[in-house]
């Protein structure tokens, strides 16, 4: 398991420094109306980037549109599971449950855990209590330099693949989250290792780039642009290459990751999860329990 994250660093750092701006303010305005309605404003403004996020999707979207209900419905569910997430798993409990890989997983198909842009493997801290449970060897990568290249993640999953064919003498299923799925398209790719991954999950990944990373302008960001080079390539070079079977799962709701087709992928078996949210729809039960249902299928068989 990795020693350091800088997102963890980073992430305490941004809810410590929302914290003490609240404090602040309320501390200037005292406890009146004009002070806790500030401090409210400050602690929950990722709302309301959340919400300019929901209306470009929508806005951008093809008919037909999900009903405004629905987006209202998968806004409140990110409401509710950023916090949680950014705020509490990934910046300070990340290394709450550690790599399991005991003697006993030999023989049992394993896990690797690879989390998107902004996030760390606390961010999958409720899959590894399930997949323990079930008795499923799992491993949780930490994608750094966090705003870095997304060449620069091969190595870290190749270590972690390594890790758990060496543990269950299997090749491993390949769960990811949103930029993690294009991270591992690219590992795949670089080390030319299909024979290696018995199957990939992903989730609201953009595998044909999303509309909002033109705003993004770190290295990673840009590559997920709409139809950049980077992806265009990468295309091309997995044309050439033997197929690996693909579950992606996408959302008519997801705030990140738009047009909705961007995360499908030809071929793969893609699933619609009607009313998610970006992050929400890594932890929908109906999400999760299809998912670990097929990681148990995989390993009765």
């Amino acid at each position: 398991m990795p020693e350091h994250s800088a997102l963890a660093h980073l992430m305490r750092g941004v809810v410590l420094a929302i914290a003490v701006a609240a404090l602040a303010w309320l501390g200037w305005r005292g406890p009146t109306w004009s002070g806790w309605l500030g401090a409210g404003l400050i602690v929950f403004s990722y709302a309301i980037v959340l919400g300019l996020e929901f209306l470009l999707m929508r806005a951008t979207a093809a008919p037909p549109r999900p009903a405004v209900a629905a987006v209202f419905r998968a806004w409140l569910a990110e409401v509710l599971e950023v916090p949680r997430v950014f705020g509490w798993r990934q910046a300070w409990r990340w290394r709450a449950l550690a790599d399991w890989l005991p003697g006993e997983c030999r023989g049992r198909r394993g896990v690797v855990l690879v989390h998107g842009f902004i996030c760390n493997r606390g961010f999958w801290t409720p899959w590894m209590a399930q997949l323990r449970a079930r008795g499923h060897g799992h491993v949780g990568v930490n994608l750094e330099p966090v705003f870095g290249s997304i060449e620069a993640y091969a190595p870290i999953i190749e270590a972690a693949v390594a890790r758990v064919e060496q543990a269950t003498g299997m090749p491993p299923v390949l769960v990811c989250h949103s930029m993690g799925g294009l991270a591992v398209r690219h590992w795949l790719r670089s080390a030319q290792a299909a024979a290696r991954v018995h199957h990939v999950v992903t989730l609201g990944t953009p595998h044909a780039g999303t509309w909002l990373a033109r705003f993004s302008f770190t290295p990673n960001g840009r590559q997920m642009r709409q139809a950049n080079p980077w992806l265009t390539r990468l295309e091309q070079d997995e044309a050439r290459l033997p197929a690996v079977p693909m579950t992606c799962w996408y959302a008519d709701c997801d705030n990140i990751v738009f047009p909705v087709a961007s995360a499908t992928r030809p071929g793969a078996d893609n699933r619609l999860a009607p009313g998610a949210a970006h992050v929400d729809l890594a932890f929908r039960p109906d999400v999760m329990q299809a998912t670990l249902d097929r990681i148990q299928a995989v390993k009765a068989n």
